[in-house]
């Protein structure tokens, strides 16, 4: 299987908004707080089902981890709708990631 990038999610995500272009809320900069609204929201669900049930029995459970994928990729959805929202390209996202990794690599020094 191979892996599944950002801009496969954001052309997804593209599709899914222009799917329901007439129900629902437009892509624009004016919408995307409450796109991070929705994420949050989405994020909470996640932590209940490790909240509710434990961090070991989220990850073994067949059912509750099927649960929590779920819930993780509408967290991933939310988070595609707000990169859609800002105009924020996979490759503007890979050089910020890259350059935040740069940082952290050496912010906490080994003795």
């Amino acid at each position: 299987m191979s892996d599944f990038s950002i801009n496969e999610m954001l052309d997804m995500q593209k599709r899914l908004q222009d799917n329901y272009k007439d129900k629902w809320e437009k892509i624009c900069p004016e919408a995307g707080k409450h796109k991070l609204l929705w994420m949050i929201g989405e994020i909470g669900e996640v932590i209940d089902i490790v909240k509710k049930h434990g961090d070991v029995k989220a990850s073994n459970d067949v059912e509750l981890r099927k649960d929590l994928v779920e819930e993780m990729a509408d967290v991933l959805m939310y988070y595609n709708d707000v990169m859609l929202c800002y105009g924020i390209s996979a490759d503007e996202l890979k050089q910020a990631y890259t350059a935040k990794f740069e940082k952290n690599m050496t912010r906490w020094k080994r003795d």
